[in-house]
């Protein structure tokens, strides 16, 4: 049968007028994956509220067998595949001035959640490929709406 993917770039936020991720994404749809694979992407607002609302509604509506999210980092200098999403130290406001009050994403939550994918493998073979690409591997995601959003996607718990 046909595989389920599912990519997301993210929306505008501070001094990002357009964010890469959304582009990066809008390109894999473009290239396209193989035949028997449906790929749906998404830009997604950097909200915490809308966050929490279309993540679960997405996975919802198509099951995907895998869920991407791209980000774009200011202070990042490499490709950097996260191991885990956090669901507390949110202290930065969102697109609509929001921050919740206790600085946790969802609430009850988890305090992190792991990628079920061997990111390390996934280095490795990236590096392999002889690209002149630079991979590393991070355990500590940036606090914005975007990074627990992402976590969420790859959570049964949502």
């Amino acid at each position: 049968g046909e595989e389920k993917r599912k990519a997301s770039g993210f929306g505008p936020f501070g001094e990002h007028a357009v964010n890469a991720s959304w582009i990066a994404v809008q390109e894999l749809e473009k290239l396209g994956l193989r035949d028997d694979v449906d790929l749906h992407v998404y830009e997604v607002p950097v909200e915490y509220q809308t966050v929490q609302r279309l993540i679960p509604a997405l996975w919802k509506k198509h099951s995907p067998q895998l869920v991407v999210h791209v980000g774009v980092s200011g202070m990042a200098t490499t490709v950097t595949l996260e191991k885990c999403g956090h669901n507390v130290g949110y202290k930065g406001l969102d697109n609509c001035r929001f921050c919740p009050g206790s600085q946790c994403c969802v609430e009850g939550g988890p305090e992190c959640i792991d990628s079920i994918i061997d990111m390390d493998a996934v280095s490795s073979r990236v590096s392999a490929l002889g690209l002149d690409v630079t991979v590393t591997i991070s355990r500590d995601a940036g606090r914005c709406a975007s990074d627990r959003g992402a976590a969420a996607l790859d959570s049964p718990w949502h």
